[in-house]
């Protein structure tokens, strides 16, 4: 993001989140818990995303799926998970994180997000965590970062689709270990990690003269 600072870049994106307001928020009825992608050190949990109109998704059966070797504790809070100049499509991921129990936005829930570079690399973190942040929900339960489109990669017999793994955190609530994966990604239909309640599509956007892409994935917290 050479020579834009990240509020003229995310300008857009600003007044969006401004528009949702903070008042009389309430989960659509019907909606269901986000679909786990794996939980660490047990089985995940029944859960299904909202998309990018809020319309509930249907649920699905909970499927064992590891957290994966490539979490670190400990990421730095920042709202950029990647490092300056990182090569990629620049990708803005916004949403947020309900209780299903209450219908109601969640403040103060951590999400901790790792991810591979375009090229489907993970780094080992080493001291600057790179492709690596937690972030805190607002007062609204909001979320929002900044990163790049991450790439598919070889993983023993199959291949996976580009996708951002999220563990989400609050009290009360079991962790979630879930995943961000991206309508268009020609590499879904051979992952077989792959859920549709957690594809979500982007759109192009525009700041500064220079294009990324967004897209929005609201995460729903269920009771143990």
């Amino acid at each position: 993001m050479d020579q834009i600072s990240r509020r003229d870049f995310l300008r857009e994106g600003t007044q969006g989140l401004a528009a949702w307001g903070a008042g009389g928020l309430l989960l659509m009825r019907g909606a269901s818990p986000t679909e786990a992608s794996g939980e660490p050190g047990a089985d995940g949990q029944l859960l299904a995303a909202l998309g990018e109109r809020a319309e509930p998704r249907p649920p699905a059966p909970t499927e064992r799926v590891t957290l994966g070797p490539f979490y670190r504790q400990g990421a730095p809070f920042r709202a950029k998970v990647t490092p300056p100049l990182e090569p990629g499509p620049v990708l803005v991921i916004r949403g947020r994180v309900w209780g299903h129990d209450t219908g109601q936005p969640l403040p103060g829930a951590v999400l901790d997000v790792w991810q591979a570079d375009a090229a489907g690399r993970y780094s080992g973190g080493g001291e600057d965590f790179g492709n690596r942040a937690r972030m805190r929900t607002d007062e609204s339960g909001r979320y929002e970062f900044e990163t790049i489109r991450p790439g598919g990669y070889r993983a023993g017999a199959f291949t996976r689709a580009g996708h951002i793994h999220c563990l989400v955190r609050h009290p009360g609530y079991p962790d979630l270990v879930t995943q961000i994966f991206f309508a268009g990604d020609p590499l879904l239909a051979g992952d077989p990690l792959v859920k549709p309640s957690l594809t979500i599509p982007l759109r192009r956007a525009e700041a500064g003269g220079r294009p990324y892409e967004t897209g929005t994935f609201d995460i729903v917290l269920a009771r143990g």
